[in-house]
């Protein structure tokens, strides 16, 4: 029999007046309100003992207690898996990887395996940094699973908190290229707005004035293509800051959404034959002072094949 862990919350003055799915979001932010309308459905919501003829949308009351119960979870684990990765560099600090296209960085519910930890806990053995605890060893930042390129892995410690800090302090160099769709008018331009999480649905991202961080993102246009799969725009972008999905927020934000982009933007499963699979988005370059040496370096990922394609077939 599974064993169900109930956890209660009690409704506050500001939160009075929400509904029963929004309030649950709200205390558990990494699921979603269609995770919660189920658990509601299941009868594992209860709003003082009472859990019968509980809907969604039950409108909540100051001092109003709720209660649920979730199966508990199966502990993950990292394992090593032997999995080939592509290494742009590597001393006895770090590693700089070149990410694949649907690679997630590290293990999560629904993604135990296939990841770029399993794959370095296999290369690395047990030289990675151990900050991020057992999930995220030698992590230190990340890119989204349909994004490519590069990312750095650090293999001690020390190197962690070095790296960490020129993170922090927004002086670590990165470049992307991305295609956009429509025509970006300006050959160049910036966007500064805050990123935060989004007010309702909580798997995104979205500029929030009120309780976001400040964001600011550097374009430049390399090409614009117009013909009949529509009319798209080639960028790249430099990162002042580094927020959550940052590149893929702000350009939607201006009216530009990531081709393929299917949180932001329409979304798009292939243009003229080529599969998507998601934004059309890669991390080219990474420039960081090196942990030890302390002398500045830096790489770049060359573009994924489907990314070339997709350039010469609009082009």
């Amino acid at each position: 029999m599974m064993n169900m862990t109930k956890q209660f919350f009690e409704v506050s003055a500001g939160q009075s007046g929400m509904r029963l799915d929004q309030f649950l979001a709200q205390q558990f932010p990494e699921q979603t309100r269609s995770f919660f309308q189920k658990q509601i459905r299941d009868g594992n919501v209860s709003i003082n003992e009472q859990s019968g003829h509980l809907k969604a949308g039950s409108i909540l009351r100051e001092k109003d207690r709720v209660s649920i119960a979730f199966a508990e979870p199966k502990p993950l684990e990292a394992l090593p898996e032997n999995i080939p990765l592509d290494i742009l560099y590597e001393d006895e600090d770090l590693l700089v990887i070149n990410k694949p296209k649907g690679m997630v960085v590290h293990p999560a519910h629904g993604h135990d395996s296939g990841t770029l930890v399993n794959a370095l806990l296999w290369h690395c053995r047990d030289d990675l940094s151990g900050i991020n605890g057992v999930l995220r060893p030698g992590i230190v930042h990340r890119i989204d699973q349909d994004t490519t390129g590069s990312l750095i892995i650090c293999k001690n410690d020390r190197s962690h908190n070095f790296i960490a800090e020129q993170l922090a302090a927004h002086s670590i160099t990165r470049v992307y290229e991305a295609i956009v769709t429509g025509n970006l008018k300006e050959d160049t331009g910036s966007v500064d707005a805050p990123i935060g999480r989004h007010p309702t649905d909580r798997k995104k991202m979205a500029v929030n004035s009120r309780s976001g961080k400040r964001a600011v993102t550097h374009y430049r246009v390399l090409h614009r293509f117009a013909g009949p799969a529509g009319v798209f725009t080639h960028i790249e972008c430099r990162l002042e800051t580094g927020r959550t999905h940052q590149i893929r927020v702000h350009m939607a934000s201006i009216g530009h959404p990531l081709l393929g982009d299917e949180i932001y933007g329409k979304g798009a499963k292939n243009i003229l034959g080529i599969p998507l699979q998601g934004q059309v988005l890669h991390a080219r370059t990474i420039g960081f002072i090196h942990p030890t040496t302390k002398e500045y370096m830096e790489f770049e990922a060359p573009l994924p094949g489907y990314f070339m394609q997709l350039l010469q077939k609009l082009g």
